[in-house]
């Protein structure tokens, strides 16, 4: 076990990208996962990449297609000279917070057993698309035999009581961890050169990132300028990650 990991540290776009991939998902569940790697205390998070995953309004598994496309990236991926691993996992709880289900916890509880350090992270994109402001959690569960004190995990205010039930008899199965952001050089040159070519509609008197309108159409194009960077990167006709 890899107990000494407390907080998340995520890139802006990957950031994007995950929530992206979630807000195309809608009603249903959709999954990626991560790259990065461990520093100090932290995940630190570089990338992520989706994964060919069939969702429903309530769950999302991980089945062979998916195993097999994330093993053939991840080779390709480190072929290409790049230092980064895949350290977690995402997927997306549209409608109903941020916070573990029963298959979740056994989804992370078999990551962290074969593939340390592994982190969960969890979006909600309807409620992000509500607020304007993005709604995401990271998760990390116990050792197994461990007793955690008598506390849930997250809060219950705003699961709904549909799924309180499921939230409840997994709650002390796993913790949270603190989530923060940050902007790499990478990002820094995508981001600005993208929103360069937006700079008068952010003049708006609403926030520009709550401007569906907007965000959708600089999303698309910083998706196009990530196809076009990672198939450079990536050659040889091995799958690259479609900036979700």
């Amino acid at each position: 076990m890899c107990d000494c990991l407390y907080r998340v540290k995520v890139s802006a776009l990957a950031l994007m990208k995950m929530n992206a991939h979630c807000k195309r998902g809608g009603h249903i569940e959709v999954m990626g996962m991560v790259q990065g790697y461990a520093s100090g205390d932290a995940f630190v998070v570089t990338d992520a990449f989706e994964l060919p995953v069939e969702g429903t309004e309530t769950r999302v598994n991980a089945q062979a297609e998916a195993n097999e496309y994330m093993v053939a990236y991840t080779q390709a991926f480190e072929a290409s000279g790049r230092k980064e691993k895949v350290v977690g996992w995402y997927h997306s709880h549209p409608g109903y917070g941020c916070w573990m289900s029963g298959i979740d916890v056994n989804t992370q509880q078999l990551n962290q057993r074969h593939f340390e350090p592994f982190v969960a992270l969890v979006i909600d994109p309807l409620r992000t698309s509500a607020t304007g402001k993005v709604e995401i959690g990271a998760f990390r569960t116990y050792p197994e035999g461990y007793t955690p004190p008598n506390e849930a995990a997250t809060s219950k205010q705003g699961v709904p009581s549909n799924k309180m039930e499921d939230f409840g008899a997994h709650a002390n199965q796993y913790y949270s961890l603190e989530v923060s952001f940050f902007k790499s050089s990478l990002d820094a040159r995508t981001l600005d050169d993208v929103s360069a070519r937006y700079w008068v509609n952010m003049l708006d008197s609403s926030p520009w990132c709550t401007n569906e309108k907007l965000f959708e159409s600089w999303m698309t194009d910083v998706e196009e300028k990530l196809e076009r960077a990672e198939k450079t990167l990536i050659r040889g006709g091995a799958p690259h990650a479609r900036g979700g």
